[in-house]
């Protein structure tokens, strides 16, 4: 039996995000902290120690001096790739501590 207002599940939820903002937003936070991982990969994932995002400000916590550097001339590329896996523009900035 087929209701009336029936949908697909994915437009369903995409209404639902669409009239839940900060729901949106806190789900591009989560992808952006996950992402770093992801789009870095394992060699990279080895010296992080923590990763978090406060205030559109990704925080990212090494242990390798010498990859600190070499994150920090990379830094505008991450936040574009971040922000590509992240599915919006959420990664104004990066620290690197």
């Amino acid at each position: 039996m087929l209701k009336k207002n029936a949908q697909p599940l994915s437009e369903a939820l995409s209404d639902f995000f669409d009239e839940n903002s900060t729901l949106r937003v806190k789900l591009a936070e989560q992808r952006a902290v996950r992402g770093w991982r992801e789009v870095l990969g394992e060699g990279v994932s080895q010296y992080t120690r923590n990763v978090y995002f406060s205030r559109n400000v990704l925080y990212v916590q090494l242990s390798s001096a010498v990859l600190r550097a070499e994150l920090v001339m990379n830094k505008e590329s991450l936040i574009k790739k971040l922000n590509e896996h992240a599915g919006s523009p959420i990664v104004r900035d990066i620290i690197f501590r």
